[in-house]
């Protein structure tokens, strides 16, 4: 899906070309599996993931008891996935689909209830583009509790408003969604129900240590406001006490030379030296932004797609670029 760039007025002279969507471009196509039914080619049972974050969790839980699928190809535009009858059928066909409800239109359609699990209902949701810096009630439920601060939540905490899907974003949720994951997997395959079971209790336990490098290393900063691309990235703020400041609420918006101003003004406020952008993302307009506050630009990575590692891997370079960016100091 094409985006046409706007005029940035009001924010710098001249003009600057605005980036293709937040978390990128392409008319998303799906990847599809040689099996469409609830057991693969070699009759394991067929998990379909919609996107990276719960394909990586999907492998680590389903271990070799699971023909693990995912819908989204590396490098494709989430949000822009559209369905051909062929992965459509695949949904229904699957033993388990995990997705999160949100990212995908075409997917949140085209699930079956029964046979789906919407990794957002696991734990507390926020509102799409809330400053979780300011969302008091967050910071107190999560601060020093392990995975169980999230459980059995959902959405219900915010019935009735936009939810920011981006739940993988925080390690302790994640580790939530993990020991949810093995018993919805346990359900699915009882005759493996135990190796699901201590795969998900292992994943949940590393995800538990990874919060802890990000709870250590962010712990003290000389500025604790990261700008973002787009606000992706409540849930990361929420966990670790920091106030994200996102150019674009989503990666259909384009910023108007409003936001722009706002979001200038809120970084030479707090001193900011580093405008994010991400990996799909043109950085033209975060480049324009840090010219105008005497900042540079970094990349820092959703994870809507594969790395060119793996979660933890680009969880860790993450928090680097934190580190760096915000001047803590583990």
């Amino acid at each position: 899906m094409s985006r046409t760039p706007r005029m940035l007025a009001g924010l710098v002279t001249g003009s600057a070309l605005l980036a293709t969507a937040a978390c990128g471009s392409g008319s998303g196509s799906a990847q599809t599996s040689s099996q469409s039914s609830s057991s693969g080619a070699d009759g394991r049972p067929a998990v379909v993931a919609a996107i990276y974050p719960v394909q990586w969790l999907s492998e680590q839980v389903g271990g070799p008891d699971a023909a693990v699928s995912v819908l989204t190809a590396p490098g494709v535009e989430p949000h822009d996935l559209e369905l051909g009858p062929q992965q459509v059928a695949q949904l229904q066909d699957a033993a388990l689909t995990v997705y999160v409800r949100g990212v995908q239109p075409a997917v949140d359609e085209a699930v079956t209830p029964e046979t789906s699990f919407d990794a957002a209902t696991a734990v507390t949701t926020l509102p799409a583009g809330e400053d979780a810096h300011a969302h008091e009630e967050g910071e107190e439920a999560h601060a020093g509790e392990g995975e169980e601060a999230h459980a059995g939540e959902g959405e219900e905490a915010h019935a009735g408003e936009a939810v920011d899907p981006h739940i993988w974003l925080d390690p302790s949720r994640l580790a939530t969604v993990a020991t949810k994951l093995g018993e919805r997997l346990a359900g699915a395959d009882p005759a493996h129900a135990q190796g699901y079971k201590d795969r998900a209790a292992r994943t949940a336990s590393t995800l538990t240590a990874l919060d802890q490098e990000f709870a250590k290393g962010l712990g003290t900063c000389a500025t604790r406001t990261m700008v973002t691309a787009h606000a992706a990235f409540g849930y990361l703020a929420d966990r670790y006490k920091l106030q994200q400041v996102g150019i674009a609420l989503d990666p259909e918006q384009e910023p108007s030379p409003a936001r722009l101003a706002e979001v200038a003004t809120a970084a030479k406020n707090a001193k900011v030296t580093t405008i994010f952008t991400e990996a799909l993302v043109n950085p033209k307009v975060a480049e324009v932004l840090a010219g105008e506050v005497g900042a540079k630009t970094a990349v820092l990575d959703p994870l809507e797609s594969k790395p060119s590692g793996d979660y933890l891997s680009a969880m860790r370079d993450n928090l680097k670029s934190l580190q760096t960016a915000l001047g803590c100091t583990a």
